[in-house]
């Protein structure tokens, strides 16, 4: 605890905003390459990074969510018949 108080209160304030964006955009890197991949989805990416960045696995699942939007899309209508 004595630690903490210390790193909080010494003049490190611009290392613990750099740290604390660093860590916000890690945590919402999903959503914001929803945005180029599959916006379809962009909002509901949004709302599943908040709880899955506690947790690395649920994390890389909406990050692949996030990236293959189109590619799924691409190959799903490759699959339906024409005509």
């Amino acid at each position: 605890m004595e630690f903490i108080d210390k790193i909080l209160t010494s003049d490190n304030t611009g290392f613990m905003l750099l740290l604390g964006l660093v860590v916000v955009v890690l945590w919402f890197l999903p959503a914001m390459l929803a945005l180029v991949f599959n916006r379809k989805h962009f909002k509901l990416i949004l709302l599943a990074c908040i709880p899955a960045g506690f947790s690395l696995i649920a994390w890389g699942g909406v990050m692949l969510w996030a990236t293959t939007g189109k590619v799924v899309d691409k190959y799903a209508n490759r699959a339906t018949p024409h005509g």
